[in-house]
């Protein structure tokens, strides 16, 4: 297969040299994944997304092999096929309610119209979260998480892309009368084969799992989520829920529990929300014992730094809680960051949700609630109320930073410094230790405050000062294929 040539096609050439020469060809390609688009150099949102839909529709068919121009001419066209697969999916039905009285109010073309906007905001919301759209009925949606592309929080995407598409749907131009009900269940399914021909050709699924998900979504009241038993086991306290119990389901012999979602929790890290439990620690003496002469050392105002980088569930998170439970009885300020794979396009978005967790926004305060509390939460290490202002705006909340006529990047440098002063202030009093989990997904804009803050106790820094401050990166570390390796932290 000819990579440029199919980058040019997408009219995306200009990404050709570094697929070359990152050895990606056809069979690669089809294995790319976000991620590697990224480290490819492919920046924008936009480019990203029409790459993996080309990526997906690839999948789909079977490699080409070049023929004689003769036999091309006179072989007969076949569609191509794929084998079904048996996996494990999640799969998404959203409904649109009360589509009959929609049809009785609206001109069959403006009901049109109307379908055309709610089918359009649902693949963009499932889009983002990788999902799969399999089949447009009416007014309902059949959606795949898992399927073509698998990945190992598919559950958990399900349930974000389905509480976006509430929110999305509500907010649509001229159609804020719009609501919709969803249904997710997981299991085992077999999944792929072609049903239809032409305009109705389609990914037929087949088992338990999507019938599961279309009970469910009966079950749901206007603009809420039902979710099954086994999607609630694999989002573990990702989510707040309210337990339905079982539910006597249509074609179900047994009584099937069922659960609503409220929102996202407050569960800090995906390590707790995701975990049932506290595991022992086995075998890591050694590792504890450097993290704790490391943190003695920052004690006597000696910034240090430490990466624990290693693959998938070898315990780096445990690490981390393993040292703030023998530094607990010491006094000592903990600031964690959570990095998160949904959030790599949003600026600064672990330290914005670190600002609201310590402002201890709720979900139903109102914006004077939040901006009371944000005010008492950074009056002692804001410098004047220019850094309040910024900081508000920061976390999309009212406030007078327009009026300061700064520019972009002066007011990204503004906001920085008022940020890298929040932490001055606090580092100069007692020892920080400061977390960053899943570091590896971290956006741009937060790698390089993070740089900032690690710096803090340089001469160089805009708050020169004695911090006691110690920084601890979790890392996971990736195989890549495509031969670019990921970037770590540069250490300072």
């Amino acid at each position: 297969m000819d990579v440029a040539a199919w980058l040019r096609g997408l009219g995306l050439e200009q990404y050709a040299p570094a697929f070359h020469d990152n050895a990606v060809d056809g069979e690669v390609l089809r294995e790319l994944t976000a991620d590697d688009l990224k480290d490819l150099g492919v920046t924008l949102v936009g480019h990203r997304r029409k790459l993996l839909a080309a990526i997906s529709a690839l999948g789909m068919e079977p490699p080409t092999v070049a023929r004689p121009a003769a036999n091309a001419i006179s072989a007969p066209t076949s569609p191509s096929t794929i084998d079904a697969e048996r996996r494990q999916l999640t799969v998404m039905f959203c409904d649109l309610v009360g589509s009959t009285a929609l049809s009785t109010r609206h001109d069959p073309e403006d009901l049109r119209e109307l379908i055309g906007d709610y089918h359009r905001c649902v693949a963009d919301m499932v889009g983002r979260f990788d999902g799969f759209v399999a089949k447009y009925m009416g007014d309902g949606v059949l959606i795949y998480f898992g399927y073509p592309q698998a990945h190992e929080d598919d559950a958990e995407r399900a349930v974000r892309a389905a509480l976006a598409v509430i929110e999305a749907v509500g907010r649509l131009p001229g159609r804020q009368d719009l609501r919709v009900r969803l249904g997710i269940a997981t299991g085992l399914a077999v999944v792929g084969d072609l049903i239809g021909e032409g305009a109705a050709q389609e990914r037929g699924v087949v088992g338990e799992t999507p019938n599961l998900a279309a009970r469910l979504q009966g079950l749901a009241m206007p603009n809420t989520l039902v979710i099954a038993e086994a999607t609630r086991r694999q989002v573990g306290g990702l989510f707040d829920l309210a337990d339905l119990g079982p539910q006597a389901l249509a074609g179900f012999a047994e009584p099937q529990r069922a659960w609503r979602v409220i929102g996202e929790s407050g569960v800090l890290s995906r390590f707790e929300a995701l975990r049932s439990g506290a595991t022992p620690l086995v075998g890591r003496d050694e590792e504890v014992e450097l993290l704790l002469r490391r943190w003695k050392q920052a004690k006597t105002g000696e910034g240090r730094v430490v990466l624990i980088s290693g693959e998938p569930g070898i315990g780096k998170s445990r690490l981390t809680a393993a040292l703030s439970e023998h530094i607990g009885s010491e006094p000592h300020t903990r600031l964690r960051y959570f990095c998160s794979p949904h959030h790599q396009d949003s600026a600064l978005y672990p330290f914005i949700a670190q600002l609201e967790r310590a402002a201890g926004f709720a979900r139903d305060d109102t914006v004077e609630e939040k901006l009371g509390k944000l005010r008492a939460l950074l009056t002692a290490g804001a410098r004047d109320e220019n850094d309040i202002a910024l900081l508000s705006e920061l976390l999309s909340l009212p406030s007078s930073a327009a009026e300061l006529n700064l520019s972009p990047q002066r007011k990204r440098e503004k906001s920085f410094e008022a940020l890298l002063n929040q932490l001055a202030t606090v580092a100069r009093h007692r020892p920080v230790l400061m977390v960053f989990e899943d570091a590896h997904w971290v956006d741009p804009t937060s790698r390089s405050l993070e740089a900032d803050q690690r710096r803090l106790d340089s001469r160089h820094s805009p708050c020169p000062t004695a911090c006691f401050l110690f920084t601890l990166m979790v890392w996971r570390a990736l195989a890549r294929r495509s031969g670019s390796p990921m970037r770590r932290p540069t250490r300072s």
